[in-house]
């Protein structure tokens, strides 16, 4: 008899990993650098950053100092003005060379194009502005910044109609490959059930119902978005419950991802980034027990106590009760006051805190104010406020141009193609430059030196020697690309300058030898009694 050969048992499919398992594996990885943020916002400003289980009615502890405080609101503010200027563009949309190139063959035609295109870059940057203007963006960047800057992380979220929301460290997690490029995130957000999207409130009243159970009507859900990028596009999708919402699975294309995880300092091979107070945080941390210690101790001091001799002949009572001024039978070596004695300890303790007070004002611009108080600031005062920021803070706009900037603009473009406002542009034609920020940087700096060269000059030599010896063409020319400002067409060449020299001294030839001519017949038509010709005739 054959022997029959069993059929072995199907495997087990594998169990799907979901949100909720994804966020508990990366908040392992988070831990450390949210307990580091956390240390920061003690000494700063708790609320930026409450530890776990805090809720609205948790009492956080107040420092016994305020410079924390007032550096890291400071600072937050100067950076959102020099990097989104109110009233003017902080970008640029800058054509590919291939077009320029390909007008540049067309000839006038090609030129014509190229005027209309720049025409038309120049309307979608103010309509991104504006859209930013008009959701009031600078709330949220403000928080963005602050957070960024006292904790180092935070994540910025594009909505649907253009606005923001923002997101601290404590309530999502992030993961990033080598080169620092973004490769999936889990936001947990916990709401209560009436406050849940719609689609998502039916769809766990229909799920509970088939399971025989009741909604969640007072309780608060923990919702998860999970964010991945796949190599090709990015898929978003959000669960509750480690139920997946369908109605909430969605695409976005590469680059133009509406979550925005920030830092302020890039590290290779990190997932976060570090804040600038955890690099000052043993100055602050030091002018706290200072503080905390000199008050504590001037609450002291400042305790009166009065010892009376009880073997003398001054009585405790007769001492109370006497009005200021009163003459008493006493002796006043019967009556002693507390003193500490802690003088000269108390001035070295202030004399450090104010030395660690100079460090971190210098360090968070406190002492610096460049802005007017005026409703209207001038460019080369933000111009000179960027300038002020990055020699304090040393390339804090290389990280916020690329992983800040530049993406809230390309999501906005691509929102407005969508909704039709702007039209849609082929991929790689037309690339937003930042404006602000590093690059403006160092085309200030520029501007300065060669403004402080030509000057300098004159003073010293004379305005005939620096005319004689400066070349007004590459002047201009130089001058142009420290302002950013497209000179083409705008400033002659050193051949149009020489052509139109040549024209003028042609004209002016001209009119010479016309002159006499026109005197001479005219002399003639004289005699004659007939009206000289006149030179326009």
């Amino acid at each position: 008899m054959a022997r029959r050969k069993s059929t072995p048992a199907p495997e087990a499919p594998e169990a799907r990993v979901t949100a909720v398992s994804r966020y508990e594996s990366l908040a392992a990885h988070r831990s450390p650098f949210l307990q580091r943020a956390r240390d920061c916002a003690a000494v700063t400003i708790p609320a930026l950053m409450p530890p776990e289980g805090a809720n609205g009615s948790t009492d956080f502890s107040t420092p016994f100092q305020s410079i924390g405080a007032r550096a890291v609101n400071n600072l937050s503010s100067k950076i959102v003005l020099a990097l989104f200027p109110p009233g003017s563009s902080f970008f640029r949309l800058l054509v590919s060379p291939k077009i320029k190139d390909e007008a540049t063959i067309a000839g006038e035609q090609g030129i014509n194009a190229m005027s209309a295109i720049e025409k038309e870059l120049s309307s979608i940057e103010t309509k991104v502005v504006n859209k930013l203007e008009s959701q009031g963006a600078r709330a949220s960047f403000y928080e963005a910044i602050r957070h960024v800057i006292a904790t180092g992380n935070g994540l910025l979220r594009v909505t649907a109609e253009g606005g923001f929301s923002f997101h601290k460290l404590s309530s999502y997690v992030c993961k990033r490959d080598g080169d620092g490029n973004v490769l999936e995130i889990v936001l947990k957000q916990s709401l209560a059930f009436v406050s849940l999207p719609k689609s998502i409130r039916t769809y766990m009243a229909a799920h509970e119902a088939a399971e025989g159970e009741m909604t969640h009507s007072d309780d608060n859900i923990d919702l998860y978005t999970w964010v991945k990028f796949d190599g090709s596009k990015w898929n978003v999708h959000q669960e509750v419950e480690g139920m997946i919402i369908e109605e909430t699975r969605g695409t976005y294309p590469k680059g133009k991802s509406p979550w925005i995880p920030l830092r302020f300092s890039k590290l290779d091979g990190e997932d976060y980034g570090r804040g600038l107070v955890e690099e000052y945080l043993g100055d602050i941390q030091s002018l706290e027990s200072l503080a905390q210690s000199i008050v504590e101790g001037s609450a002291a001091a400042a305790k009166v106590l009065f010892f009376v001799n009880e073997g003398g002949v001054t009585s405790k009572q007769v001492m109370a009760e006497a009005p200021n001024g009163a003459f008493v039978d006493g002796d006043a070596r019967d009556v002693s006051t507390l003193q500490l004695d802690k003088f000269a300890d108390f001035r070295i303790a202030a004399e450090t805190t104010k030395e660690i007070q100079q460090r971190l004002a210098a360090a968070f611009l406190l002492n610096t104010s460049v802005q007017r108080q005026a409703e209207r600031v001038t460019a080369e005062e933000i111009r000179f406020l960027a300038v002020e920021l990055e020699d304090a803070l040393g390339g804090v706009y290389s990280v916020l141009a690329t992983e800040f900037q530049r993406p809230v603009v390309v999501r906005l473009m691509y929102q407005l193609e969508r909704a039709g406002e702007i039209k849609p542009m082929k991929e790689g034609d037309v690339q937003p430059q930042i404006v602000t920020g590093l690059e403006a940087l160092g085309r200030s700096h520029d501007l300065q030196k060669l403004d402080l060269l030509i000057a300098g000059a004159a003073q010293t030599l004379g305005q005939d020697v620096v005319a004689k010896y400066v070349n007004a063409g590459e002047y201009f020319l130089r001058r142009s690309v420290a302002l950013a400002v497209d000179s083409t067409g705008l400033i002659r060449t050193d051949e149009e300058v020489q052509q139109a020299d040549q024209a003028a001294q042609q004209q002016e030839l001209a009119k010479q030898a016309v002159g006499p001519g026109i005197k001479a017949v005219g002399d003639q038509l004289a005699a004659a009694g007939t009206a000289p010709p006149t030179p326009e005739g």
